[in-house]
């Protein structure tokens, strides 16, 4: 019963990861194109999937812990020892597990870019705002010395 359970479980969050992978990919690519209206659909999308996979997830611990085993892959495998479907069930684990790890690296890309972006956006700011003297070179390649800065606005 928990076993079947569990199971089920296990192949919807497959179905589930698969879908949101997909979505951090699309984003990587809006992101890269700063689509920021596709990339307010991708997060709208995003959000219930985590939160089904969220749920999930917990219930696949509590359904662990209640048969006082413990929430981790090793519990997965007491329980898999005494079924019928413990092969398919460490399978489904493991294909979940590695999905997962893989939507994290794939968000960990993402947000390397948003951090790259937003410097990017800083750098240019600062040198709007005139905060920032960009690097200059006079007729010899030295670093040219610049006077008093204004903002481009004031130029």
């Amino acid at each position: 019963m928990h076993d079947t359970t569990l199971l089920n479980l296990f192949i919807d969050d497959i179905g589930t990861a698969e879908r949101l992978l997909e979505l951090i990919d699309d984003e990587f690519q809006a992101l890269s194109e700063r689509d920021l209206s596709r990339l307010q659909g991708i997060l709208a999308d995003k959000q219930p999937l985590l939160a089904q996979l969220d749920q999930h997830g917990k219930a696949r611990s509590q359904l662990l812990l209640g048969l006082q085993l413990s929430a981790d892959r090793s519990g997965l495998q007491a329980l898999a020892e005494h079924s019928d479907q413990g092969t398919e069930l460490l399978a489904r684990g493991d294909e979940l597990n590695a999905l997962l790890e893989r939507c994290q690296a794939a968000n960990l890309r993402n947000g390397r870019l948003i951090r790259a972006s937003q410097a990017s956006t800083n750098n240019m700011l600062g040198i709007l705002r005139g905060g920032e003297t960009p690097s200059l070179y006079d007729s010899r390649g030295s670093a040219a010395r610049i006077g008093q800065q204004r903002p481009l606005s004031q130029a």
